[in-house]
C-alpha cells in the first residue's frame, strides 16, 4: 500500500484520539459532508433520525425513499467495484519490483481475519455462553456453526439466512417469542465480523504507515468498530466502507484509507464469507444462551411441593 503525497500526524496518545474524536462529533455538518468526516456524518446522522421521530408520516416516507434510493446507488457501487479491483490488481500484479510477491501479502491480511474471526467463534463466543448457562458451550455453538454458519458462508447475506435460523432455533425448541425478535434483530445490529474486519485492516493500515498504537487507543479503535458495524449495510463487502471512518481517528487520510477498502475488495470472497457466517451463527447462539439462561432461572424458582399431613 502506497501513501502517496499525503502527510500523516499521526496521534501522540489516547488523549488525543480522544481528542480528535469528539471535536469531530461536534463538527459542522455541512463541513463534515464537504472534508468527508465519516463520524460527524454519522453523528448528526443520528441525531437527525431521533429528530425525525416526531416528523408526520408525509415526511417519514420521504425520508424512507430516500434511505432506499441511496441504499440502490451503495448497491450499485458495489457491483461495479470489482472492475476497479481488477485495475489494482493488474496494476500491481504488472509492477516488476512487487509483481506476485504482492499477493503474498494480501494472503497474510486475510489469514490474519480469519485467524480473528476463529478465535471469536470458537474461544469468546463459548466463554459468554459458558458465563451465561454455566454449561459445556461447545455443543451449542458447534450446531449453531454447522447449521447456521455453513449456509451463511455460501449466501454472504445475514438478512437471507433468517429462515435458516428461525429454523434452526424451533429445532433447538427456544422460545418464539424470543427469537422471532432476536434472529431479525440481530441479522441487523449483530455484526462481531464486521467488527472483526474494521479494526483489523484499520490496524494493518496503521502498521504499515508507522504508527505506533497503545493499548488503550487499539481499546478505543475496537469500541468504534463495534458501534460502527451496528450500521454496516446489508450487502456484501458493506462493513468495508465504514474502514474510512475507524482511520479518521489515526488521521489517516480518505485516499490511504480507500486503498485499505480496494485491499479489503481483492480478499473479499473468503472475508466476507466468513464475516457472515460468525455473524449469523452469533444471533443462534446468543439466542439460545439467553433462552437457555432463562429457562434454568425459572426452573429454580418453581416453588417446592409441601406433602399434605
Amino acid at each position: 500500500m502506497t501513501t502517496g503525497d499525503a502527510t500523516l500526524t499521526p496521534p501522540g496518545s489516547i488523549m488525543e484520539v480522544l481528542k480528535t474524536l469528539l471535536f469531530k462529533m461536534v463538527d459542522n455538518p455541512v463541513r463534515a459532508l464537504m472534508n468527508a468526516n465519516y463520524i460527524g456524518i454519522l453523528v448528526w446522522g443520528v441525531g437527525l433520525g431521533v429528530a425525525l421521530r416526531h416528523a408526520s408520516d408525509e415526511t417519514k416516507k420521504v425520508v424512507s425513499d430516500l434511505s432506499y434510493g441511496i441504499a440502490f446507488i451503495v448497491r450499485l457501487v458495489i457491483r461495479f467495484a470489482p472492475v476497479g479491483i481488477f485495475g489494482l490488481v493488474a496494476a500491481t500484479f504488472s509492477d516488476p519490483a512487487a509483481g506476485f510477491d504482492a499477493f503474498g501479502k494480501y494472503v497474510h491480511v486475510l489469514l490474519v481475519l480469519l485467524g480473528c474471526m476463529l478465535i471469536v467463534a470458537l474461544v469468546l463466543n463459548p466463554l459468554i455462553v459458558f458465563v451465561i448457562t454455566k454449561k459445556n458451550p461447545y455443543p451449542l455453538v458447534l450446531t449453531c456453526l454447522r447449521d447456521s454458519g455453513i449456509p451463511a458462508f455460501f449466501t454472504r447475506s445475514s438478512a437471507a439466512n433468517i429462515p435458516v435460523n428461525m429454523a434452526l432455533c424451533k429445532k433447538l425448541n427456544l422460545r418464539e417469542e424470543t427469537y422471532s425478535v432476536s434472529i431479525p434483530l440481530g441479522s441487523t445490529i449483530n455484526m462481531s465480523g464486521a467488527a472483526i474486519t474494521i479494526t483489523v485492516l484499520t490496524l494493518a493500515a496503521v502498521q504499515t504507515l508507522g504508527i505506533d498504537v497503545d493499548i488503550p487507543t487499539a481499546l478505543l479503535l475496537s469500541i468504534t468498530a463495534s458501534i460502527c458495524a451496528c450500521g454496516a449495510s446489508g450487502v456484501a463487502g458493506g462493513s468495508l466502507l465504514l474502514i474510512p471512518v475507524a482511520c479518521s481517528l489515526f488521521g489517516i487520510p480518505n485516499d490511504v484509507a480507500m486503498q485499505v477498502v480496494a485491499i479489503g475488495m481483492i480478499i473479499g470472497v473468503l472475508q466476507d464469507s466468513a464475516e457472515t457466517a460468525l455473524n449469523s451463527s452469533t444471533d443462534v447462539v446468543f439466542t439460545a444462551a439467553v433462552c437457555r439462561a432463562e429457562e434454568q432461572k425459572s426452573s429454580s424458582r418453581q416453588p417446592m411441593t409441601v406433602s399434605e399431613e
